[in-house]
């Protein structure tokens, strides 16, 4: 209860006139010094989004809605609103510019998965079955299928004889990171499926990678992908670092698994969620990068 109500105190009264006396001792508004007083990366975005989220201007509140095509056109506008001076900070402008980018961008990234989630994988299209040939190609370059539907697929981890089953919660987003990962990474993906077929830990690859499309979905859902995104990016994030961090998830999991030697797969939801909160928690730093380290990157 207090909690709340101070953040609401916070919010409504006590941070207008804090930033008021700031602003007099200073000569700059908010968004200035955030720009000139905090690190590029996700500490001055996610400071920046805060900012213009809690404003009680139209035009400051609404920046964080605008398409990349705006972004300048947008900056000006809250120039003008703040009666900035660009002599004056002359870098002002560049990086609040960039600022706009990642948080435009991020939500743009959001909707493309999301969409791309949303696709139901159709034995009936073409393209979707030629993805799903080259992930067997790709993991199995020695062995070719005797069928379309075939025993073989659950040899690369998925459940049955028909893949086009398992896809149903990420739908194509799930076999395009598998896709994906096994493209950029294919020694690494090859390795993690020997390994994946252990005789005591082993595990489901397939299906374990569908598994963590979700956890990398919901990630970026909740926001918590934000800061890593706004380090790794100086811009507009792209589908591709979606589907990096997902090669970080499924490589850091399976060296998660064999250090936790579940006694069971039975066990998998728990050490699942252990490894979910692992990465939760890694993402709360403000510096930090998930990304694929000492290996090729593409």
């Amino acid at each position: 209860m207090f909690v709340y109500l101070w953040g609401y105190l916070y919010s409504n009264f006590f941070r207008f006139w804090l930033k008021w006396i700031l602003r007099q001792l200073t000569g700059k508004c908010e968004l200035q010094r955030i720009c000139g007083g905090s690190q590029e990366g996700s500490q001055r975005t996610l400071k920046i989004e805060y900012s213009l989220g809690l404003s009680k201007s139209k035009v400051l509140r609404n920046a964080v809605h605008v398409g990349e095509a705006e972004v300048e056109k947008c900056v000006l506008g809250i120039m003008k609103e703040k009666k900035i001076n660009i002599q004056k900070d002359t870098g002002f402008k560049t990086s609040l510019q960039v600022c706009l980018l990642q948080i435009s961008g991020y939500k743009k990234l959001y909707l493309e998965v999301e969409n791309l989630r949303k696709v139901p994988y159709d034995s009936d299209n073409e393209e979707h079955e030629k993805q799903l040939i080259q992930l067997w190609n790709l993991l199995m370059p020695h062995e070719n299928l005797k069928a379309r539907i075939t025993k073989q697929w659950c040899d690369i981890g998925f459940q049955g004889d028909d893949p086009k089953t398992d896809f149903r919660g990420m739908g194509m987003l799930g076999l395009v990171n598998l896709v994906y990962f096994s493209k950029h990474y294919t020694s690494e993906a090859r390795q993690i499926l020997s390994r994946s077929n252990h005789p005591k830990l082993g595990y489901s690859y397939a299906i374990v990678g569908i598994n963590l499309t979700e956890m990398a979905y919901s990630l970026l859902k909740s926001g918590a992908l934000k800061s890593h995104l706004y380090n790794l990016v100086p811009g507009f994030p792209q589908m591709k670092h979606f589907h990096q961090f997902y090669c970080y998830l499924v490589y850091e999991f399976d060296k998660f698994w064999f250090e936790e030697e579940p006694e069971s797969i039975m066990h998998f939801n728990h050490y699942r969620e252990k490894f979910h909160e692992k990465v939760k928690g890694l993402l709360l730093d403000y510096n930090q990068v998930l990304t694929l380290q000492n290996i090729k990157k593409p």
